[in-house]
């Protein structure tokens, strides 16, 4: 599996690209378009898909770019759908940008598997950061969009944040992954769950409060 990091988005916002065989996907293109196509060229994929792991602008301002440079279709879920044509919602209005995007290819959901190159890509759905926030696992990594940093999570406090929900979604779907589990967030550096078990403060808070059993 080929994986790509292009951390040079709005806000440092991380983008990546996946490939396999010669079949490629896209997730979050936040930033330069024209920097992820060329990482698409070098390494001579055909992008099967670009997924967003949610609605927010510093994850989508490239979309429709990418989606002209590629042809592949645009999949988020369908909680965050609105987000794409939606200045509030997608938090431009914050910046007096007003963007608004072209309705998405498709939605994914909780459970679904896509395919590119054979290599089976599970959606994780994951609400908190925003309704429509999804993670993607790979194999032995996950990407996990504003829901899990290293030592951190996302921000709930956007207008339909939930930090009820966020912490229900690391616990109980990605804390049970392998501690092995490699995460690339939608910001900042890799991390790995094992490590976030030990040392994110939110989830040590968690398991002190005895919500949650290893």
């Amino acid at each position: 599996m080929i994986i790509k990091c292009l951390p040079t988005g709005m806000f440092g916002s991380n983008c990546y690209v996946i490939g396999e065989n010669g079949e490629g996907m896209i997730i979050d293109p936040g930033t330069d378009g024209g920097e992820i196509y060329s990482v698409v060229e070098e390494n001579n994929l055909k992008v099967k898909y670009i997924i967003l792991t949610h609605g927010h602008i510093d994850h989508i301002c490239s979309v429709e770019q990418v989606k002209a440079s590629t042809g592949a279709p645009v999949l988020v879920h369908e909680k965050d759908a609105e987000a794409l044509s939606d200045s509030m919602l997608n938090g431009s209005a914050m910046f007096g940008k007003s963007a608004a995007f072209s309705s998405a290819g498709g939605f994914v959901k909780d459970g679904d598997i896509l395919d590119i190159g054979g290599l089976k890509v599970q959606i994780i759905h994951t609400p908190g950061h925003s309704p429509g926030s999804i993670c993607i696992k790979a194999e032995n990594s996950i990407f996990t969009g504003d829901t899990l940093f290293k030592r951190s999570i996302g921000r709930t406090d956007l207008g339909n944040g939930s930090y009820e929900d966020i912490m229900d979604s690391i616990m109980k779907k990605l804390v049970a992954l392998p501690e092995d589990t490699v995460v690339y967030p939608g910001h900042g550096e890799p991390t790995n769950i094992g490590s976030e078990k030990k040392l994110n403060p939110f989830i040590k808070k968690e398991y002190g409060n005895n919500k949650w059993y290893m």
